[in-house]
């Protein structure tokens, strides 16, 4: 039994649970993956790592701005092409200092969540016989998935509107390929990074391994289309795909080796970019048991919108409980 169930721990689930245990509220994190961040996310591989979700961070607003310097300043963010910070040792180094101090249950995908006779939350686990039980419920993942797992409690329990919305936000997918390729591949390109606004297969291409200290080969990412990932949508098998996509980038960027690299992986982000993000930072069930879902997808602006969403869901849920004081931003200084 706990105060709080995070359902998620990407940047919007971890900002929201660290407001709240800072406040004094027995939080536990629940993720289905093996590690934090959710797309802000890093692959080991082949003696090295690569970002095949978030690639840098922008800082716009004061939350934003003042993270990023307390990054800089525990030298886990750098400035790669200005006004970008990548992390050397891999993105998910963001996620596993905002995790510092919460606790956490990974590699538990959450099955069902259901009211209980004594007014509380029951989350249910797939290939597991635990049952966690919270006084309320935050859902910092994508809408479609929480709404997977909310669609069967009705508009009874949640509300119409409230399904409605939830219904309503829609996502843009991704491919991503991770490429590694021999040591001697030469020339490299000049560019660290490269847009592509109206390519059939192409999104962004960046070269991964400029991020790193000493780097032992080159390795690129390519982020596809959302068209090109849709049109693949059912494909089990991506790596035909993978070296389709390779193949286009070197024809396009005119880097004929592109297309002949040592080793791929390709990974799948079925729900990478919020098309039709709410415009709420939150959004929260009509329900006597406190249920708020926050994700990229209350007001958008990825890893920025993800962030200001966990501060207002940890608002909202703090005054349909015991109204405490939040840390807000300076939940920041607790972890410097």
């Amino acid at each position: 039994m706990v105060d709080i169930a995070v359902i998620g721990a990407g940047m919007a689930g971890l900002v929201c649970a660290q407001q709240l245990t800072q406040a004094g509220y027995s939080v536990i994190v629940v993720d289905k993956s093996r590690g934090l961040g959710g797309r802000v996310a890093t692959r080991r591989l082949h003696e090295t790592y690569a970002d095949h979700g978030a690639c840098y961070l922008k800082s716009h607003n004061e939350l934003l701005r003042r993270f990023v310097e307390l990054l800089c300043d525990r030298h886990i963010l750098e400035v790669w092409t200005t006004p970008r910070y990548i992390a050397p040792e891999g993105m998910n180094a963001i996620a596993k200092f905002l995790g510092r101090g919460l606790e956490f249950l990974l590699n538990h995908r959450v099955e069902t969540i259901t009211p209980t006779p004594e007014n509380q939350w029951r989350l249910t686990f797939e290939s597991s016989n635990e049952k966690l039980t919270a006084a309320s419920v935050v859902m910092a993942i994508p809408a479609p998935q929480a709404l997977m797992l909310l669609e069967p409690l009705g508009e009874t329990v949640l509300g119409e509107a409230f399904l409605g919305k939830l219904r309503s936000v829609q996502f843009d997918p991704t491919l991503t390929v991770i490429a590694g390729y021999p040591p001697d591949s030469k020339p490299l390109p000049e560019w660290k990074a490269l847009n592509f606004a109206d390519d059939a297969v192409l999104g962004w291409i960046g070269l991964d391994s400029s991020k790193r200290p000493n780097p032992q080969q080159p390795v690129f990412v390519v982020h596809s289309s959302a068209d090109f990932a849709q049109l693949h949508d059912q494909t089990q098998d991506l790596h035909p795909i993978g070296k389709q996509i390779l193949q286009h980038s070197a024809q396009s960027l005119e880097i004929p080796w592109l297309d002949t690299p040592d080793w791929t992986q390709v990974h799948r982000w079925r729900y990478a970019f919020p098309r039709t993000p709410l415009a709420e930072t939150f959004l929260a069930a009509s329900t006597e048991l406190p249920l708020v879902c926050c994700g990229d997808w209350c007001g958008g602006n990825l890893i920025e919108g993800a962030m200001l969403s966990g501060l207002a869901a940890a608002s909202k849920i703090n005054t349909q409980l015991q109204s405490r004081i939040l840390p807000g931003n300076s939940f920041l200084d607790f972890l410097a």
